[in-house]
């Protein structure tokens, strides 16, 4: 009798490998590998030669089950890097786990901004992420995640599947910031007002620095159509949002950049022309 044939499930395996160096005075990619459905376009300079930004592009448009994405990401010594993505990404229902490592590397003297348009998981999704950001020295990072769970313009809410993160921030070695999260579809933390308090969508912004009290204050006044707030740890800037929409806690988002880049980067900000498109 023969054996039976276990079910097929395609799946995607994709890497990205990039790496910045200063070279006079400006940055330049000098190393871009990729392994599958994974990749970056051109490279640009809307703000100059100093800041070499790139927007990762994940060409089949979502991750299903069995799908695993890799990035890693080093930012050579006195290089500034900023990497966005095209739109959203979108994590669909599935039988089996689908996953995402991303490794980020920062030496001494350099800037790394990873701001990345919102992950929408729908319901069934099953996803597992994992960051890990290690700084060199004195080693500049802005860094924020937008989470949308279930899709509440088409009624959806996540009430199957499951999301775990996993976030690790050092710098030489010491542990800054240590972070583990799951939610399993119809979670009771879903509305619990210790929880997510109904709202589907939740953000988070770490900074490396110190700002002023001012700046602490202005920065709170700022609405975001939810519940957010932000506070200045030792070393680290952190603020979290929850809203009813992706494009709210976005546009909050944006509105903290906007305020806090000058004052722990040195630079105004200047959105990225794919945020507008």
């Amino acid at each position: 009798m023969n054996a039976p044939v276990p079910p097929f499930h395609p799946a995607w395996h994709a890497e990205l490998e990039l790496a910045y160096a200063r070279v006079g005075e400006g940055t330049r990619p000098v190393k871009r590998r990729h392994l599958g459905p994974l990749r970056v376009q051109k490279h640009l300079y809307a703000e100059g030669p100093q800041v070499c930004q790139h927007i990762v592009v994940h060409p089949p448009g979502g991750i299903a089950g069995g799908d695993t994405l890799a990035l890693d990401i080093h930012a050579g010594a006195n290089s500034w890097a900023q990497l966005t993505s095209p739109g959203a990404a979108k994590w669909y229902r599935a039988a089996c786990s689908a996953q995402q490592t991303l490794n980020l590397r920062v030496a001494r003297g350099a800037t790394l901004e990873w701001l990345p348009q919102e992950t929408i998981l729908f319901s069934g999704a099953q996803a597992e992420l994992a960051t890990r950001i290690d700084l060199d020295g004195d080693a500049r990072l802005f860094y924020w995640d937008l989470l949308a769970l279930g899709r509440p313009a088409s009624g959806e809410r996540f009430d199957q599947g499951h999301f775990s993160a996993a976030l690790d921030i050092r710098r030489d070695g010491r542990r800054l910031w240590h972070e583990r999260l799951r939610i399993d579809g119809g979670d009771r933390l879903l509305d619990s007002p210790i929880g997510l308090a109904g709202h589907p969508v939740m953000a988070t912004l770490i900074a490396s620095g110190q700002i002023d009290a001012a700046l602490l204050d202005t920065c709170r006044a700022l609405p975001c159509q939810g519940r957010g707030n932000l506070t200045q740890l030792p070393g680290l800037v952190v603020a979290r949002c929850l809203a009813h929409e992706a494009l709210h806690a976005r546009a909050w988002l944006i509105e903290l950049w906007r305020r806090l880049r000058p004052a722990l980067l040195g630079r105004e900000a200047v959105p990225p022309r794919i945020w507008s498109t």
